[in-house]
């Protein structure tokens, strides 16, 4: 989804759990951040072409394997980190842990992907890089997704439990995925990407 921070529902600051009440009954989707909602505005065409791509990929890679994807209608908690998301495409390995009995919020993914959007791209490599990193324990792999051009960011988990950045790009370039033992190329991920000189 292209996310907008500027769309601040104006609601006093939300609990945990008066935002998973609200949330579940919304029409629309929101993320959650230290007390605030913020509404998910829709996807470009681009955007949901790339997910497309990288939902298929990454399907066959999956099945022989303990592990499992997720679609973005699946929120991600950071638990005490303050923060409730929709990332673009989940993987947990194992058995999946839910929040709640509501079976709607994951607390122990492998992967997050996101998608970069221009209004978003800031705060996916900052605040939210920073909440899934240090309030995830089970997190490996967290993968940045450009869109307009064929770029990912890629942090992944050290044994130091620090974090190091890699950048892939280039269409004929591939991202491994040691921790699911998935190869992503990008030729096939920016497949019918049309991008500007």
């Amino acid at each position: 989804m292209t996310k907008t921070l500027a769309s601040v529902q104006t609601h006093p600051v939300f609990s945990d759990e008066d935002y998973l009440e609200f949330e579940r009954f919304a029409q629309e989707k929101h993320e959650f951040l230290d007390g605030s909602v913020y509404a998910m505005a829709g996807e470009s065409p681009d955007h949901s072409t790339i997910c497309f791509n990288l939902y298929g990929i990454i399907y066959n890679q999956l099945r022989r394997k303990n592990c499992r994807g997720y679609s973005p209608n699946m929120k991600v908690a950071t638990n005490e980190g303050g923060l409730f998301s929709y990332p673009d495409l989940i993987i947990v390995c194992g058995k999946p842990v839910f929040l709640d009995e509501k079976g709607d919020v994951l607390t122990n993914p492998a992967v997050i992907f996101e998608v970069l959007s221009p209004s978003t791209e800031n705060y996916d490599r900052g605040e939210k890089f920073l909440r899934y990193t240090n309030y995830i324990e089970t997190l490996e792999d967290y993968v940045l997704v450009s869109q307009t051009k064929p770029l990912i960011e890629h942090y992944s988990k050290q044994d130091n439990s620090g974090w190091e950045k890699s950048e892939i790009a280039g269409l004929n370039a591939v991202l491994n995925l040691h921790s699911v033992k998935c190869e992503i190329p990008l030729s096939g991920l920016y497949d019918l990407i049309e991008f500007s000189a």
